[in-house]
């Protein structure tokens, strides 16, 4: 396959328009110069183009927006968070839990910012929390969008954008409130500043990338990183500049990394601790603990399952450790494709490999600075390295970081797809092509038979369409007629039902996703009480294995809540969970409980509750509108505060009063600090029953 793209992008085999094209003829027959709304509307480029891209955006607008107020406030730790950046700037700039500023999240805040912002400007709620969200996800459609076009033309972007639009996580991912919507939409940023680096050797788009990746690294630390080996390869390789200066540009890219990720840092570790959060997730109040342990190595390697003090609890966006063979099924080679993951973003990540590898194979003979293999390093690197740390790492991982995925497949499919028709009159393009499809097809089959009783009839229709694409692309249906007409149609009907064979599936799944309302920590893509995925907590909470815990005739699930498993509440059976003010409510999630709710509404002090864990803390600040401390962070194990710096935050009146207990996310692994603080408190304070927790009033 040779290419014939230009670095400006005209991989389309329409002639672009003239300036003065359209207008009607004068007197002397000369064109007149074109209306400005036309030139605006469709620029130099075929008139198909733009209005197809604005649609583009406009379709994934309404699917992202789309029923986003059912999620509530989605994963309740965040939107405390959020809440608090509201209200307090401090707060804001550090990402605290809540607006005392006690601890923060066991994230970089970066991706509390943008939300936090909208909350401040427009009233903290949940939409105005999470159609920021939205609208980062239509943003790196766009984004990919321009990036894929610049290379192979605007039929492989508007496929490239299509496939991500479409992909289930991203619907999941940017319709909820995890940090992964601002990380994939840095991550494209960094990919489209780095092409336009690569076109002309431009060392300041390259530092543009570079910054960008610092941002993703405030936005989820170590993950951030896992694309640098891709745009460096890129730019290295095919940069039309002697190797010194491909060099010195790259080490002005680090800078950039350097500058916005290493600023942060520097002011998080400089700010006395007094004036600060304590950093949740670190035993040592340290930012870059965090970035090398509980969130970096950690989670690679599985030591100490990647939790503070050991323990074995997941967080907000962790696991329960145990290999989290749980969650994101046994480490290995084909994690991507299991149970876990499959689901989530694996649709065409067999096309994007095989479509790599083809492009890499017909672009063999091209010279160096091809824009066409250096988007293919791009994108397959991102693609290889991401997807090959994610299959192998033992610590905590969960199916919707793969997130993060999702754009190196779209570009590759958006690519290689087009290239490969542009190709189709040689036989070993077309094979590879009808093999692609055929593929795609019979694996979209395989992943909606996971759910034996969602749309059945659906995989049939994916596999009879694949056979025909296959054998249309094979049989050159679009050469078979005569005339131009015929041939147009020909290729239309080929290419439509290629589309719908690859990507009727994955679209099905995360139109379904995008209906179904999710909520806690882990939430998981596909339609409401779906049995794929886990633990995947919508709205409905825990969902079974429908292979034996089903009522085959109403589909619904037949735990038994006395045995602390109830669909309509998710984990442990009653309304308010596992026990604690709040319950589990699902994996991480908590539900309030009414009369606590209303005690801490009525106080006054700093803080108006202290509980063990994050998840309680959050859902109480979220009920109450007040600050609560979460002792011991996410799940119980940090060292804050310690029993003198709760004695003395008691003795200021500081703390309204200490709930008893914790469910998930609470109380489970808590280290020496938390449990000396319980101590002291049962010692010095009458314990009184308030609702379904146990209070004690640290005023008396």
């Amino acid at each position: 396959m040779t290419s014939t793209i230009s670095p400006a992008g005209a991989g389309s085999t329409a002639a672009p328009l003239p300036a003065n094209a359209g207008g009607p003829a004068t007197a002397t027959g000369a064109p007149q110069p074109t209306p400005r709304w036309t030139r605006y509307a469709f620029g130099s480029q075929p008139r198909w183009v733009r209005p197809s891209a604005a649609a583009l955006l406009v379709a994934t607008a309404v699917l992202y927006l789309w029923n986003l107020a059912a999620t509530g406030y989605g994963n309740s730790f965040y939107a405390a968070a959020i809440q608090a950046g509201t209200k307090d700037w401090t707060a804001f700039l550090f990402g605290s839990l809540d607006a005392g500023n006690a601890i923060t999240v066991d994230k970089p805040p970066a991706a509390l910012w943008i939300p936090a912002l909208a909350g401040r400007m427009f009233g903290f709620s949940s939409l105005s929390m999470l159609v920021p969200e939205a609208l980062m996800g239509v943003a790196a459609v766009g984004v990919l969008y321009l990036a894929v076009k610049r290379v192979s033309g605007p039929a492989a972007g508007l496929l490239a954008g299509g496939a991500l639009a479409l992909t289930p996580v991203a619907a999941l991912m940017f319709k909820f409130n995890n940090p992964d919507a601002m990380l994939t939409l840095c991550l494209v940023l960094a990919a489209y500043f780095t092409i336009r680096a690569i076109e002309r050797a431009g060392w300041k788009w390259l530092v543009a990338a570079g910054a960008v990746i610092g941002l993703a690294f405030l936005t989820k630390m170590l993950q951030g990183f896992l694309v640098v080996p891709a745009l460096g390869l890129a730019y290295l390789w095919a940069a039309p500049t002697p190797i010194g200066r491909r060099l010195a540009h790259l080490m002005g890219a680090l800078g950039g990394i350097i500058v916005v990720a290493g600023s942060y840092i520097a002011l998080f570790q400089l700010t006395p601790a007094s004036a600060r959060p304590y950093m949740a997730g670190s035993t040592t109040n340290s930012f870059l603990e965090l970035t090398f342990g509980y969130n970096g190595l950690a989670r690679i390697t599985g030591s100490g399952e990647g939790m503070p003090g050991g323990g074995a609890a997941g967080g907000p966006g962790g696991g329960f450790g145990g290999g989290n063979s749980g969650f994101g099924g046994a480490a290995g080679l084909l994690r991507m494709f299991g149970t876990s993951f499959g689901g989530e973003v694996s649709w065409l990540l067999p096309a994007a490999l095989v479509l790599l590898v083809a492009g890499l194979w017909f672009t063999r003979r091209e010279v160096r600075t091809s824009m066409g293999r250096a988007s293919l390093i791009l994108w397959g690197g991102w693609l290889l390295v991401t997807a090959g740390v994610f299959s192998f790492m033992s610590g905590i991982v969960h199916p919707y970081y793969s997130v993060a995925l999702a754009p190196g497949i779209a570009a590759l499919v958006g690519t290689g797809a087009v290239e490969l028709w542009r190709g189709r009159a040689s036989w070993p393009a077309r094979i590879v092509l009808a093999a692609t499809v055929l593929g795609t097809s019979i694996w979209s089959a395989v992943l909606l038979g996971r759910d034996a009783y969602w749309l059945p009839w659906l995989r049939i229709v994916v596999i009879v369409l694949g056979v025909l694409a296959a054998a249309g692309l094979l049989l050159r249906v679009d050469g078979l007629g005569t005339a131009g007409r015929f041939r147009r149609a020909g290729a239309a009907a080929v290419v439509v039902v290629s589309l719908l064979a690859g990507g009727l599936g994955a679209g099905a799944w995360t139109v379904a996703t995008a209906a179904s309302a999710h909520s806690g920590s882990i939430p998981t893509s596909g339609p409401a009480g779906s049995a794929t995925g886990g633990f995947g907590n919508r709205a409905a909470g825990f969902r079974g294995d429908r292979t034996g815990g089903t009522d085959a005739a109403t589909g619904t699930d037949r735990f038994d809540p006395a045995n602390g498993f109830d669909p309509a509440n998710g984990m442990g059976g009653a309304a308010d969970g596992a026990g604690g003010p709040g319950g589990a409510g699902g994996p991480g999630e908590g539900t309030a409980d009414a009369a606590v709710t209303a005690l801490l509404s009525s106080t006054t002090t700093k803080w108006s509750a202290i509980v063990s864990g994050a998840s309680q803390a959050a859902s109480l600040e979220l009920a109450t509108n007040t600050n609560v401390i979460a002792l011991g962070g996410w799940n119980g194990g940090d060292p804050y505060p310690t029993l003198a710096q709760f004695q003395d935050m008691v003795s200021k009146g500081e703390i309204g009063y200490y709930i008893q207990g914790g469910g998930m996310g609470g109380g489970m692994g808590g280290r020496g600090g938390n449990s000396e603080v319980a101590a002291w408190v049962q010692a010095n304070f009458q314990a009184q029953t308030v609702g379904n927790s146990t209070v004690y009033d640290l005023a008396k």
